[in-house]
Protein backbone atom coordinates (compact mmCIF):
# COMPACT_ATOMS: atom_id res chain seq x y z
CA UNK A 1 0.00 0.00 0.00
CA UNK A 2 1.06 3.57 -0.39
CA UNK A 3 2.60 5.46 2.40
CA UNK A 4 1.24 9.11 2.88
CA UNK A 5 2.23 11.51 5.54
CA UNK A 6 -0.34 14.25 7.16
CA UNK A 7 -0.55 17.36 8.75
CA UNK A 8 -2.58 18.83 11.56
CA UNK A 9 -2.33 22.29 12.53
CA UNK A 10 -3.58 22.80 16.09
CA UNK A 11 -2.49 25.48 18.28
CA UNK A 12 -1.22 24.99 21.85
CA UNK A 13 -1.14 20.91 21.00
CA UNK A 14 1.01 19.29 23.63
CA UNK A 15 2.79 15.77 23.38
CA UNK A 16 0.87 14.09 25.95
CA UNK A 17 -2.70 14.55 23.86
CA UNK A 18 -1.15 13.66 21.09
CA UNK A 19 0.20 10.18 22.51
CA UNK A 20 -3.20 9.69 23.46
CA UNK A 21 -4.85 10.18 19.64
CA UNK A 22 -2.04 8.22 18.26
CA UNK A 23 -3.11 5.56 20.72
CA UNK A 24 -7.44 5.79 19.46
CA UNK A 25 -6.21 5.58 16.65
CA UNK A 26 -4.35 2.26 16.73
CA UNK A 27 -7.26 0.68 18.16
CA UNK A 28 -9.17 1.41 14.73
CA UNK A 29 -6.83 1.29 12.13
CA UNK A 30 -7.43 -2.34 11.00
CA UNK A 31 -11.32 -1.30 10.25
CA UNK A 32 -9.94 1.26 7.85
CA UNK A 33 -7.33 -0.70 6.10
CA UNK A 34 -4.35 1.53 7.39
CA UNK A 35 -0.97 1.49 9.57
CA UNK A 36 0.03 3.60 11.55
CA UNK A 37 3.43 3.97 11.73
CA UNK A 38 4.75 6.76 14.05
CA UNK A 39 3.97 10.49 14.57
CA UNK A 40 6.30 14.14 14.90
CA UNK A 41 5.24 16.42 17.28
CA UNK A 42 5.78 20.12 17.64
CA UNK A 43 4.87 21.51 21.04
CA UNK A 44 6.44 25.11 19.82
CA UNK A 45 4.83 25.88 16.07
CA UNK A 46 1.37 23.71 17.09
CA UNK A 47 1.93 21.06 14.07
CA UNK A 48 1.36 17.30 14.26
CA UNK A 49 2.50 15.02 11.44
CA UNK A 50 1.41 11.43 11.29
CA UNK A 51 3.26 9.03 8.81
CA UNK A 52 0.46 5.81 7.92
CA UNK A 53 0.24 2.82 5.48
CA UNK A 54 -2.98 3.10 4.08
CA UNK A 55 -4.86 2.52 1.30
CA UNK A 56 -5.56 6.05 0.27
CA UNK A 57 -5.81 9.60 1.49
CA UNK A 58 -9.61 9.09 1.82
CA UNK A 59 -8.85 6.08 4.65
CA UNK A 60 -6.54 8.21 6.75
CA UNK A 61 -8.99 10.85 6.94
CA UNK A 62 -11.87 8.50 8.05
CA UNK A 63 -9.93 6.69 10.75
CA UNK A 64 -8.96 9.90 12.57
CA UNK A 65 -11.80 11.85 12.00
CA UNK A 66 -14.00 8.27 13.48
CA UNK A 67 -10.91 7.91 16.35
CA UNK A 68 -11.30 11.77 17.52
CA UNK A 69 -12.18 14.12 15.12
CA UNK A 70 -8.69 15.74 14.38
CA UNK A 71 -8.57 15.32 10.36
CA UNK A 72 -5.59 16.58 8.26
CA UNK A 73 -5.18 19.89 6.78
CA UNK A 74 -3.39 18.11 4.12
CA UNK A 75 -1.82 14.99 3.11
CA UNK A 76 0.58 14.08 0.93
CA UNK A 77 1.98 10.50 -0.40
CA UNK A 78 5.62 9.98 0.47
CA UNK A 79 8.37 7.62 -0.10
CA UNK A 80 9.42 5.47 3.39
CA UNK A 81 13.24 5.92 2.49
CA UNK A 82 13.14 9.49 1.69
CA UNK A 83 11.28 10.21 4.72
CA UNK A 84 13.85 8.49 6.56
CA UNK A 85 16.18 10.45 5.12
CA UNK A 86 15.05 13.98 5.83
CA UNK A 87 13.99 12.81 9.33
CA UNK A 88 15.91 9.85 10.83
CA UNK A 89 13.07 7.19 11.19
CA UNK A 90 10.14 6.06 10.30
CA UNK A 91 8.72 4.22 13.46
CA UNK A 92 8.34 5.24 17.16
CA UNK A 93 11.78 6.47 18.05
CA UNK A 94 13.49 3.69 20.04
CA UNK A 95 14.61 6.40 22.80
CA UNK A 96 11.96 8.70 24.19
CA UNK A 97 11.33 11.13 27.07
CA UNK A 98 9.00 9.61 29.59
CA UNK A 99 6.66 12.59 30.20
CA UNK A 100 3.97 10.60 32.36
CA UNK A 101 3.66 6.85 32.58
CA UNK A 102 4.37 4.03 29.50
CA UNK A 103 0.75 4.24 27.85
CA UNK A 104 0.88 5.58 25.89
CA UNK A 105 4.73 6.51 25.30
CA UNK A 106 4.96 10.51 25.12
CA UNK A 107 7.45 11.52 22.93
CA UNK A 108 7.95 15.47 21.85
CA UNK A 109 9.70 14.87 18.38
CA UNK A 110 9.53 17.94 16.35
CA UNK A 111 9.41 17.44 12.39
CA UNK A 112 11.20 21.34 12.03
CA UNK A 113 14.48 20.19 9.59
CA UNK A 114 17.26 22.99 8.07
CA UNK A 115 18.09 22.00 5.15
CA UNK A 116 21.77 22.67 3.10
CA UNK A 117 21.79 22.74 -0.59
CA UNK A 118 25.11 21.96 -2.03
CA UNK A 119 26.15 22.67 -5.59
CA UNK A 120 28.88 22.60 -7.52
CA UNK A 121 29.44 23.25 -11.64
CA UNK A 122 28.05 20.67 -13.75
CA UNK A 123 30.75 17.95 -14.60
CA UNK A 124 30.65 18.37 -18.12
CA UNK A 125 32.14 21.97 -17.67
CA UNK A 126 34.32 21.41 -15.05
CA UNK A 127 35.32 18.37 -17.94
CA UNK A 128 35.47 20.97 -20.85
CA UNK A 129 37.28 23.62 -18.49
CA UNK A 130 40.04 22.05 -16.74
CA UNK A 131 40.39 18.56 -18.44
CA UNK A 132 38.91 15.55 -17.27
CA UNK A 133 42.06 14.18 -15.21
CA UNK A 134 41.94 17.70 -13.23
CA UNK A 135 38.01 17.77 -12.83
CA UNK A 136 37.96 13.91 -11.61
CA UNK A 137 40.70 14.58 -8.60
CA UNK A 138 38.52 18.06 -7.64
CA UNK A 139 35.46 15.69 -8.20
CA UNK A 140 36.75 12.86 -5.80
CA UNK A 141 38.07 15.63 -2.88
CA UNK A 142 34.79 17.40 -3.13
CA UNK A 143 32.65 14.51 -2.74
CA UNK A 144 34.91 13.23 0.06
CA UNK A 145 35.09 16.10 1.92
CA UNK A 146 31.43 16.76 2.02
CA UNK A 147 30.12 13.11 3.14
CA UNK A 148 33.04 13.56 5.73
CA UNK A 149 31.20 17.12 7.31
CA UNK A 150 28.03 15.92 6.71
CA UNK A 151 29.07 12.86 9.62
CA UNK A 152 30.87 15.46 11.37
CA UNK A 153 28.03 17.76 12.25
CA UNK A 154 25.21 14.96 12.57
CA UNK A 155 23.78 15.67 9.39
CA UNK A 156 21.28 13.03 7.41
CA UNK A 157 22.20 12.30 3.51
CA UNK A 158 18.90 13.02 1.69
CA UNK A 159 20.34 13.10 -2.17
CA UNK A 160 24.39 12.57 -2.96
CA UNK A 161 24.40 12.54 -6.81
CA UNK A 162 25.43 14.85 -10.00
CA UNK A 163 26.31 18.03 -9.16
CA UNK A 164 23.02 18.97 -6.64
CA UNK A 165 23.42 17.49 -2.66
CA UNK A 166 20.60 17.91 -0.38
CA UNK A 167 21.08 16.99 3.67
CA UNK A 168 19.05 17.22 6.49
CA UNK A 169 19.54 18.50 10.25
CA UNK A 170 18.11 18.66 13.22
CA UNK A 171 19.99 21.54 14.68
CA UNK A 172 19.79 24.91 13.07
CA UNK A 173 23.83 25.66 14.01
CA UNK A 174 24.54 21.66 13.24
CA UNK A 175 23.17 22.71 9.63
CA UNK A 176 25.05 26.49 9.62
CA UNK A 177 28.24 24.95 10.86
CA UNK A 178 28.88 22.06 8.43
CA UNK A 179 28.53 24.62 5.82
CA UNK A 180 31.08 26.28 6.86
CA UNK A 181 33.15 23.39 7.59
CA UNK A 182 32.73 22.33 4.01
CA UNK A 183 33.26 25.73 2.46
CA UNK A 184 36.63 26.10 4.68
CA UNK A 185 37.50 22.56 3.54
CA UNK A 186 37.75 23.53 0.12
CA UNK A 187 38.75 26.71 0.19
CA UNK A 188 41.03 26.33 -2.81
CA UNK A 189 38.99 24.25 -4.78
CA UNK A 190 35.65 25.90 -4.30
CA UNK A 191 36.38 28.65 -7.10
CA UNK A 192 37.05 26.04 -10.22
CA UNK A 193 34.16 23.91 -9.33
CA UNK A 194 32.18 26.84 -7.87
CA UNK A 195 31.29 25.51 -5.13
CA UNK A 196 27.52 26.98 -3.68
CA UNK A 197 25.33 26.32 -0.55
CA UNK A 198 21.90 27.43 0.67
CA UNK A 199 20.25 27.03 3.59
CA UNK A 200 16.81 27.22 4.46
CA UNK A 201 14.06 25.27 7.05
CA UNK A 202 10.95 24.24 7.29
CA UNK A 203 8.07 21.57 7.56
CA UNK A 204 7.82 18.00 6.00
CA UNK A 205 4.11 19.13 4.82
CA UNK A 206 3.89 22.04 3.32
CA UNK A 207 2.05 22.84 0.16
CA UNK A 208 3.71 20.16 -2.03
CA UNK A 209 3.44 17.40 -2.89
CA UNK A 210 6.87 16.19 -2.07
CA UNK A 211 8.16 15.81 1.14
CA UNK A 212 9.75 19.24 2.20
CA UNK A 213 9.17 20.15 -1.30
CA UNK A 214 9.03 23.92 -0.78
CA UNK A 215 12.09 23.88 1.03
CA UNK A 216 14.11 21.74 -0.68
CA UNK A 217 13.10 24.06 -3.38
CA UNK A 218 14.02 27.30 -1.92
CA UNK A 219 17.54 25.88 -0.60
CA UNK A 220 18.42 24.52 -4.00
CA UNK A 221 17.64 27.90 -5.38
CA UNK A 222 19.74 29.99 -3.21
CA UNK A 223 22.60 27.89 -4.88
CA UNK A 224 22.40 29.37 -8.16
CA UNK A 225 22.45 33.27 -7.22
CA UNK A 226 25.39 35.41 -8.41
CA UNK A 227 27.81 36.95 -6.16
CA UNK A 228 31.21 36.85 -4.08
CA UNK A 229 29.14 34.98 -1.46
CA UNK A 230 28.85 31.23 -1.49
CA UNK A 231 26.93 30.40 1.37
CA UNK A 232 23.11 31.92 0.93
CA UNK A 233 21.09 31.76 4.22
CA UNK A 234 17.39 31.90 4.23
CA UNK A 235 15.79 34.81 6.68
CA UNK A 236 14.36 32.19 8.83
CA UNK A 237 17.97 30.20 8.98
CA UNK A 238 19.30 33.49 9.73
CA UNK A 239 16.56 34.50 12.58
CA UNK A 240 17.47 30.54 14.24
CA UNK A 241 21.01 31.13 13.88
CA UNK A 242 22.93 31.30 17.16
CA UNK A 243 26.44 32.05 14.76
CA UNK A 244 24.44 34.97 13.64
CA UNK A 245 24.88 36.66 16.80
CA UNK A 246 28.50 38.77 18.30
CA UNK A 247 28.78 36.02 20.64
CA UNK A 248 29.14 32.97 18.14
CA UNK A 249 31.10 34.46 15.03
CA UNK A 250 32.89 32.13 12.20
CA UNK A 251 36.06 32.98 10.88
CA UNK A 252 36.06 34.17 7.52
CA UNK A 253 32.41 33.66 6.85
CA UNK A 254 31.43 34.12 3.16
CA UNK A 255 27.89 34.47 3.71
CA UNK A 256 25.02 36.58 2.57
CA UNK A 257 21.82 36.30 4.87
CA UNK A 258 18.66 37.15 3.08
CA UNK A 259 15.75 39.40 4.34
CA UNK A 260 12.35 38.60 4.89
CA UNK A 261 11.44 40.28 1.72
CA UNK A 262 14.66 38.63 -0.19
CA UNK A 263 13.05 35.52 1.11
CA UNK A 264 9.69 35.85 0.26
CA UNK A 265 9.81 36.87 -3.88
CA UNK A 266 12.45 34.22 -3.96
CA UNK A 267 10.62 31.24 -2.31
CA UNK A 268 7.74 32.66 -4.65
CA UNK A 269 10.02 32.75 -8.01
CA UNK A 270 11.53 29.52 -7.27
CA UNK A 271 7.91 28.00 -6.62
CA UNK A 272 6.56 29.26 -10.54
CA UNK A 273 9.83 28.21 -12.04
CA UNK A 274 9.83 24.91 -10.92
CA UNK A 275 6.04 23.72 -11.53
CA UNK A 276 5.62 26.46 -15.15
CA UNK A 277 9.83 27.03 -15.69
CA UNK A 278 9.49 24.54 -18.79
CA UNK A 279 6.83 25.79 -20.05
CA UNK A 280 7.95 27.68 -23.16
CA UNK A 281 4.45 29.23 -23.20
CA UNK A 282 5.35 31.33 -19.81
CA UNK A 283 5.79 34.69 -20.02
CA UNK A 284 6.56 37.56 -17.86
CA UNK A 285 2.71 38.38 -17.67
CA UNK A 286 1.64 34.78 -16.45
CA UNK A 287 4.43 35.23 -13.72
CA UNK A 288 3.26 38.43 -12.55
CA UNK A 289 -0.40 37.45 -11.82
CA UNK A 290 0.43 34.16 -10.84
CA UNK A 291 2.81 36.02 -7.74
CA UNK A 292 0.34 38.99 -7.56
CA UNK A 293 1.92 41.85 -8.58
CA UNK A 294 2.53 44.54 -11.00
CA UNK A 295 5.69 44.08 -13.84
CA UNK A 296 7.58 47.26 -12.53
CA UNK A 297 7.12 46.23 -8.84
CA UNK A 298 8.52 42.10 -9.78
CA UNK A 299 10.94 44.14 -11.70
CA UNK A 300 12.25 46.19 -8.88
CA UNK A 301 11.76 43.44 -6.28
CA UNK A 302 14.00 40.99 -8.94
CA UNK A 303 16.78 43.56 -8.80
CA UNK A 304 16.70 44.33 -5.94
CA UNK A 305 16.77 40.33 -4.42
CA UNK A 306 19.06 38.91 -7.58
CA UNK A 307 20.69 41.81 -9.26
CA UNK A 308 19.00 40.27 -12.51
CA UNK A 309 15.79 41.06 -14.40
CA UNK A 310 12.71 38.18 -14.38
CA UNK A 311 13.58 37.57 -18.13
CA UNK A 312 17.50 36.91 -16.82
CA UNK A 313 16.42 34.56 -14.13
CA UNK A 314 13.85 32.68 -15.92
CA UNK A 315 16.29 32.15 -19.02
CA UNK A 316 18.90 31.16 -16.21
CA UNK A 317 16.76 28.77 -14.91
CA UNK A 318 16.00 26.93 -18.51
CA UNK A 319 19.38 26.64 -19.10
CA UNK A 320 20.38 25.14 -15.85
CA UNK A 321 17.62 22.31 -16.90
CA UNK A 322 19.09 22.20 -20.17
CA UNK A 323 22.45 20.66 -18.57
CA UNK A 324 20.58 18.09 -16.80
CA UNK A 325 18.34 17.24 -19.87
CA UNK A 326 21.51 17.12 -22.44
CA UNK A 327 22.80 14.34 -19.18
CA UNK A 328 20.30 11.94 -20.83
CA UNK A 329 21.66 9.54 -23.07
CA UNK A 330 17.88 9.55 -24.95
CA UNK A 331 17.79 13.59 -25.25
CA UNK A 332 19.53 15.40 -28.19
CA UNK A 333 19.92 19.15 -28.27
CA UNK A 334 16.93 20.10 -29.61
CA UNK A 335 14.97 17.79 -27.66
CA UNK A 336 16.66 19.15 -24.46
CA UNK A 337 16.15 23.10 -25.58
CA UNK A 338 12.44 22.25 -25.72
CA UNK A 339 11.90 20.27 -22.48
CA UNK A 340 13.87 23.34 -20.78
CA UNK A 341 11.65 25.96 -21.98
CA UNK A 342 13.28 26.98 -24.85
CA UNK A 343 10.48 27.69 -27.89
CA UNK A 344 13.61 28.03 -30.47
CA UNK A 345 16.70 25.68 -30.64
CA UNK A 346 18.53 28.08 -32.51
CA UNK A 347 17.86 30.52 -29.63
CA UNK A 348 18.74 28.02 -27.46
CA UNK A 349 22.23 26.90 -28.59
CA UNK A 350 22.99 30.92 -28.91
CA UNK A 351 22.12 31.04 -25.14
CA UNK A 352 24.00 27.96 -24.25
CA UNK A 353 26.93 29.18 -25.59
CA UNK A 354 27.30 32.27 -24.35
CA UNK A 355 26.16 31.26 -21.03
CA UNK A 356 28.55 28.27 -20.53
CA UNK A 357 30.86 29.20 -23.69
CA UNK A 358 30.60 25.97 -25.42
CA UNK A 359 27.95 24.13 -27.81
CA UNK A 360 25.36 22.14 -26.07
CA UNK A 361 26.75 19.05 -27.98
CA UNK A 362 30.17 19.65 -27.37
CA UNK A 363 28.77 19.61 -23.57
CA UNK A 364 27.27 16.41 -24.27
CA UNK A 365 30.43 15.19 -26.37
CA UNK A 366 31.96 15.78 -22.92
CA UNK A 367 30.08 13.43 -21.02
CA UNK A 368 30.49 10.45 -23.16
Amino acid sequence: MPIYMDSHIVPGVEAKHVAKAHKKDLGIQDQFGCRNMTYWVDENRGRVFCLIDAPNEQAVRDMHNHAHGLVPHEIIQVNSKVVEAFLGRISDPETHTVVEGEDPKIFNDPAFRVLLAISIKHKGLLYHELGRERASTLLTLFYSTVKQKIKEFEGNEVQIEGEDIVVSFASVSMGVYCAHAIQAALHIASVPIDLRMGLHAGLPVDNSLSIFGRTVNLARYLCTLEGKERIVMSALVSNLNPTHSNQHPIEGADVRNLSSSEEKILLALADVFEQKGQNPDLGIADITNDLGMSKSRLYRKCKAATGKSINALLREFRLRKSLELLGLKDHNVSQASLEAGFNSPSYFIKCFQQRFGLLPLSYSKTLT
